[in-house]
């Protein structure tokens, strides 16, 4: 073998070990970014997403030896005031036992406190979600025995509740029991004046002809809230009356008068109100507040007012 060939073959393997050393140990000879078998080898990390757990809240009153508890509570949908159904049999022998306890202690109150959070939508007619949460579970009381004359229902915002992945809250609810005091007879008084004041000064729902929509203010809320207290608390009735402006025929105005009087009941049925509690009636055209004779005046008239009846259960 000559000089030149083997000079040649030198450097043709030295060529081929240095790319060999350089592709082995990229990191020290090549640039790392261009490397594809380091392209390769590299792994993506994905993160787990970060999936807090639901709140569970179970069914739990302590007073002195008596106990009432249930691992299940009364649960709602994301902005949602209805009780999903069913109950659950351990809940329900749970509240039937709280209904024997009231039973035999006739001076002993419930307090029922419903929790919502800031980024629920409230749909009811109450002026925050906890409250119609708490009545929800008041009427089931009701049904079971339990006199609304002794259930307080109070909302309140907690937003460190979480919903499950079905946008489900286990037992936004909390329960307190307590025993009568001055400070109710003092209660039971200012709630006596809010309902004379309603008498005064009603909930008047106005509507557009031919039709029977509500929309409520802060105000209205209010009051549809105070109206509930004075139903539970005092056994007095709701009375509904439906009025038109002249437009038509006065006996379809009365009969309109008359449907938008049951949407209006429908409606408050839907928030908690027993319907055995609430009166209709129209009186069509025949009580104008206001002077027919502009549009402003006929928006006027077309209203529906909700007062409270002198009539007591």
């Amino acid at each position: 073998m000559s000089k030149k060939t083997s000079y040649l073959i030198g450097i043709l393997l030295t060529i081929i070990i240095g790319t060999i050393l350089c592709w082995w140990l990229c990191c020290n000879c090549c640039n790392a970014e261009s490397c594809d078998h380091k392209k390769g080898d590299e792994k993506t990390v994905v993160e787990a997403p970060n999936v807090m757990e639901a709140t569970l809240n179970p069914f739990f009153i302590m007073d002195g030896d008596y106990a009432f508890k249930s691992n299940d509570n009364f649960h709602f949908k994301d902005s949602s005031f209805r009780v999903l159904e069913p109950v659950s049999e351990e809940l329900k022998n749970v509240v039937l036992d709280l209904q024997a306890y009231f039973d035999a202690n006739p001076s002993k109150r419930i307090a029922t406190i419903g929790y919502y959070t800031s980024g629920e939508k409230n749909n009811s007619a109450y002026p925050n979600l906890g409250l119609a949460r708490a009545n929800a579970v008041k009427n089931y009381f009701v049904s079971q025995g339990i006199s609304s004359k002794i259930i307080d229902t109070k909302g309140e915002l907690k937003d460190s509740m979480i919903a499950d992945e079905n946008k489900v809250f286990f037992g936004p609810v909390h329960y307190e029991l307590f025993a009568v005091s001055e400070d109710d007879k003092v209660n039971e008084e200012v709630l006596k004046a809010a309902c004379e004041a309603l008498k005064a000064n009603p909930l008047v729902l106005y509507f557009n002809t031919g039709q029977a929509q509500i929309n409520l203010t802060r105000s209205q809320r209010e009051k549809i809230a105070n109206i509930s207290r004075c139903v539970d608390k005092l056994g007095v009735k709701v009375l509904v009356v439906g009025h038109t402006d002249n437009t038509g025929n006065a006996a379809n105005n009365v009969m309109l008068g008359q449907q938008r009087a049951d949407f209006a009941k429908s409606y408050l049925i839907q928030n908690g109100i027993l319907g055995t509690n609430i009166e209709t009636t129209s009186k069509g055209p025949n009580e104008p507040i206001a002077d027919n004779a502009s549009e402003e005046g006929k928006a006027k008239n077309r209203r529906t007012v909700v007062t409270i009846n002198e009539t007591k259960t």
